[in-house]
């Protein structure tokens, strides 16, 4: 089968306009398609190119409304970290329910979090799903139903997992708005647990490009993907490139524990106490894979520090 161009412009439809979401509309868009973007509000800046509409697609009304007319639809929505659990399962069964019923194509974002702790293994789509925590059997569970639905026809579906985000618009990250902001002002710099292990990073263009990629490629669909990920590195060495970049050493807090910090309330805190232990083993992801299959290589590490220092420096001269 034929990988979706521009000379065939079928209508790309991405759920939920956060960093991801939005990031994914712009390279779809830079690749030819027609694409709609969907939130509860439909609102936000424009974007050239990207047909903006409102939809609650936890519903299943509202998730149909979403998917009309597409060929391919995007899964990014994510909701509050103290939601997840409950939520997250019910907006699957609309969104899936609403492919099913349209016959669109489904890719969706994934996490790592299905593994589990890995006792510093590499992670590969070969590994093993161990999950304990409360959102990570959620999310395996998601999974195994995604995969169902492609093994029993009744929907074709793709998943890409990313590690930890980083990149321009990302802030709800351990690289986000947790440390840029204090490296660019010379505040306190957030390092969450043993922050010389080493930890994979998966920019957000290579987040946007992997699942770009798979929405035009149906011959990897039924299968779990690992998006083009550069190769781990400690998280004190990305600080060493952020202060490569500003020419001076960083004022770093070390949270060897989970406690309320910058964008990360007391509430976020309590819900990711149980993931805490990505920050206690090291945390590798392997996307050679993806690479291999669709010729894709993930950003170098050091471009996607230096633009997202540049999209924080323009976000702190808005304001």
């Amino acid at each position: 089968m034929s990988a979706v161009t521009s000379e065939n412009p079928t209508l790309h439809t991405v759920l939920g306009s956060g960093p991801a979401g939005t990031a994914i509309a712009r390279e779809l868009v830079r690749r030819g398609h027609a694409v709609r973007l969907v939130d509860r509000k439909g609102e936000g800046p424009a974007i050239e190119g990207v047909e903006r509409c409102a939809a609650d697609v936890s519903t299943p009304e509202g998730a149909r409304a979403a998917v009309t007319g597409a060929g391919v639809v995007y899964h990014c929505v994510n909701v509050g970290y103290h939601l997840q659990v409950e939520a997250m399962p019910r907006i699957q069964d609309a969104v899936l329910g609403a492919v099913e019923a349209s016959g669109a194509r489904l890719v969706v974002l994934d996490t790592l979090y299905p593994y589990g702790e890995t006792g510093g293994a590499v992670m590969t789509e070969e590994s093993p799903w161990r999950a304990t925590t409360r959102k990570g059997r959620m999310r395996a569970r998601l999974d195994e139903k995604y995969l169902d639905a492609h093994r029993e026809g009744r929907a074709r579906v793709v998943l890409g997992r990313s590690a930890d985000f980083i990149g321009p618009g990302v802030l709800n990250s351990t690289l986000g708005g947790a440390v840029f902001p204090a490296a660019l002002t010379g505040g306190e710099v957030l390092g969450i647990g043993d922050i010389d292990l080493p930890h994979s990073y998966t920019s957000i263009l290579d987040v946007a490009t992997g699942l770009a990629t798979l929405g035009e490629h149906p011959e990897g669909d039924g299968r779990v993907w690992h998006l083009p990920t550069a190769p781990a590195v400690s998280t004190r060495a990305v600080h060493a490139m952020i202060e490569r970049r500003l020419g001076g050493p960083l004022n770093v807090l070390v949270v060897e524990e989970p406690r309320p910090y910058g964008p990360f309330d007391e509430q976020f805190m309590a819900e990711y106490a149980e993931m805490w232990y990505q920050h206690t083993e090291p945390q590798i992801m392997d996307s050679s894979a993806f690479e291999q299959a669709f010729g894709v290589t993930p950003t170098p590490l050091e471009e996607t520090v230096a633009a997202t220092l540049k999209w924080y420096e323009g976000l702190l001269g808005g304001r």
